[in-house]
């Protein structure tokens, strides 16, 4: 299982994929579970311990290691480093998951970002191409970690949508970039969905041939988010429908994770 959720901010893509890699590790598959997006809460929403997550660096913030995989200086970028122990050491274990982290793309006027891109997708090609691992990565909207080469290990994009105008037009804007890179199966999942008139909504504004389930809103998810300290991810916890959801993405099929 290669897959990379997407979708507006707020519209619950790193609670799906929480619960997601809540299934996978339930079932001890492992599994790399990739933050790539810049606000980077997957970890909270996982439950990863608040200060380990925060002492835990981004891998385009690696400078040193971005060096030293890049020995040539100057404008020499290796375009294929060896990371294997990047990823061993600059991960936190949960069960079968292994999390990391990205970190955030430059913006414009900063310094040139070629070494530190080139880091970041030999660290994506490796999981995704190279390992046996089951792979969830929580992008942002923009989906600007992936290239051509990266998306082809990736084997379905889930783009997370709630019924409203803003979610539905990022979710459109996502599927064109995913269709730019080629990726081979993009899907939307329908999420907070309260009411017959939300999953008429989503079923007029998105192409409703690739809609793979609506998933209503959790009065429980809102309440695990709300508290604080390291709260486990329970069952109770889980959104309804999401084991289905996992069925439906190849969850069970061990053929899936390779």
């Amino acid at each position: 299982m290669k897959i990379a959720i997407s979708g507006k901010g707020g519209a619950g893509k790193s609670t799906i994929a929480a619960n997601l890699l809540h299934c996978l590790m339930r079932n001890n598959v492992p599994t790399f579970a990739v933050d790539a997006d810049p606000d980077a809460n997957l970890g909270l929403v996982l439950g990863l311990d608040q200060e380990e997550l925060a002492a835990l660096p981004p891998l385009c913030d690696l400078q040193e290691v971005i060096i030293e995989k890049n020995a040539g200086g100057g404008a020499f970028v290796d375009l294929n480093p060896s990371i294997d122990d990047v990823l061993e050491e600059y991960v936190l274990p949960l069960g079968s998951i292994r999390f990391l982290k990205m970190g955030g793309i430059k913006q414009g006027g900063t310094a040139c970002y070629c070494k530190e891109s080139a880091f970041l997708n030999a660290v994506l090609t490796n999981v995704l191409l190279e390992r046996p691992e089951a792979v969830v990565l929580d992008m942002s909207a923009g989906i600007e970690h992936l290239t051509r080469g990266t998306a082809r290990g990736i084997r379905m994009m889930l783009v997370v949508v709630e019924p409203s105008r803003a979610a539905v037009t990022t979710a459109l804007a996502v599927d064109r970039l995913a269709a730019d890179l080629a990726l081979p199966e993009v899907l939307f999942v329908g999420n907070k969905v309260r009411s017959e008139a939300d999953q008429s909504y989503l079923r007029q504004s998105l192409p409703g041939e690739r809609i793979l389930a609506m998933l209503p809103f959790s009065e429980e998810v809102l309440e695990r988010a709300r508290l604080g300290g390291r709260p486990e991810m329970e069952d109770r916890y889980l959104l309804p429908g999401i084991e289905e959801l996992y069925k439906q993405i190849g969850g069970g099929d061990q053929q899936a994770y390779a």
